[in-house]
């Protein structure tokens, strides 16, 4: 029985990510790995974000992230608002409006049921 493949990338979290291209904001985020099933699309990399200003950010998409590195502080337009540390997962459903900030620099690792970047 012969299969596809897997995927490799060595130390992935240490690759630096593509600017996400909001005015005053240290955000950066790049897709590691896309599946090919066009139908059920998932990317799959990393979100690095500066001190500074906070990211708002609104989901089209579904999001599961697990910080990786520093801390990050998450809000929503519902009231809730967690900091979260290395160790920590979260889901962010469609439909989603967050607010991302850090006291120092933080990286997540993301899978995301989107288009590839």
């Amino acid at each position: 029985m012969s299969g596809k493949p897997f995927q490799y990338k060595k130390q992935a979290v240490k690759d630096s990510q593509p600017s996400m291209n909001i005015p005053g904001v240290g955000a950066f985020l790049g897709d590691t790995f896309v599946s090919s099933d066009a139908d059920k699309r998932i990317c799959a990399g990393f979100f690095h974000l500066e001190k500074g200003n906070e990211l708002k950010y609104s989901y089209d998409y579904e999001e599961m992230k697990i910080v990786v590195e520093g801390t990050f502080i998450i809000s929503d337009d519902t009231g809730q608002k967690v900091t979260a540390t290395v160790g920590d997962v979260l889901y962010f459903p469609s439909g989603s409006n967050v607010t991302f900030s850090t006291p120092d620099r933080a990286v997540g690792f993301f899978c995301g049921q989107r288009a590839p970047i």
